[in-house]
């Protein structure tokens, strides 16, 4: 059957690089519905609004400010060994279109746990919308994408083999989501070492989350006991930053 080549443009590039990259590493996946009524609630009666990535980020992060191991990667040089973040750093899956293609780009925000909700979300919706020169960490992947090939696993090599680079290029979790498109239970690839997704809010006031996580870090238990901190979490600490911004106002309603 007779077609026609097309040029892999450079976020598509991006993703071969990605795949490329994550070949080898051992993922395990757990996923788990949370109950969040609590926070439901907070986030329909407050009068600040975020979106689930950026309530997941910094959640996770809250969560890793308190477990060390969710801020461990596995580093292959100068010889293999757990190396462990003093901070944790997300990277966030933004989908976007750019010359009529739909295509994902990463987002890094450093240091989420320490950032208000609002700035968090605000990284992340200037991701979504600001021109891609405008966004620090996207002109640093477009450059490095538009390396040749030798180059560019070169310098992915380097991002992922040691540690110290390992938040400065690829974080030490990634947060991704299909829900804004209908949601479903996705099991993500990266180069690791810790990857969230969450699907839709059900009719029961849950939400579906999946990790999926870096087999050489730790552990299945561990990562059991993260769900349930993750879900009080949400439920507490972003709970009750949605609701200390008051509120929401009272519309008056002309006769």
């Amino acid at each position: 059957m007779r077609g026609r080549p097309k040029n892999i443009s450079l976020p598509r590039r991006l993703i071969v690089d990605l795949m490329h990259a994550s070949m080898g590493v051992p993922f395990v996946s757990l996923s788990r519905p949370l109950n969040i009524r609590p926070l439901l609630e907070a986030r329909a009666g407050g009068a600040a609004t975020a979106g689930w990535a950026a309530m997941f980020v910094k959640a996770f992060a809250l969560v890793a400010r308190d477990e060390p191991i969710l801020r461990t990667v596995y580093a292959k040089w100068p010889r293999p060994t757990l190396y462990e973040l003093p901070k944790s750093v997300a990277l966030v899956a933004v989908a976007r279109v750019e010359d009529g293609e739909e295509c994902v780009l990463l987002q890094r925000i450093a240091a989420p746990e320490a950032l208000l909700l609002a700035e968090v979300d605000a990284e992340i919706r200037h991701a979504k919308t600001a021109p891609i020169e405008d966004v620090p960490m996207f002109r640093k992947i477009m450059r490095a994408t538009r390396l040749p090939q030798p180059l560019r696993r070169l310098s992915w090599a380097v991002g992922l083999n040691f540690g110290r680079q390992r938040g400065n290029w690829f974080g030490s979790f990634s947060v991704t989501s299909v829900a804004a498109y209908g949601g479903g239970e996705l099991h993500a690839i990266t180069p690791g070492p810790f990857i969230v997704s969450y699907g839709v809010v059900e009719g029961d006031q849950t939400i579906h989350v999946v990790i999926r996580w870096d087999h050489r870090v730790t552990d299945a238990a561990p990562i059991a006991r993260v769900l349930t901190r993750l879900e009080q979490v949400l439920n507490t600490e972003i709970a009750a930053e949605l609701r200390a911004a008051g509120p929401k106002p009272i519309r008056a309603v002309g006769t």
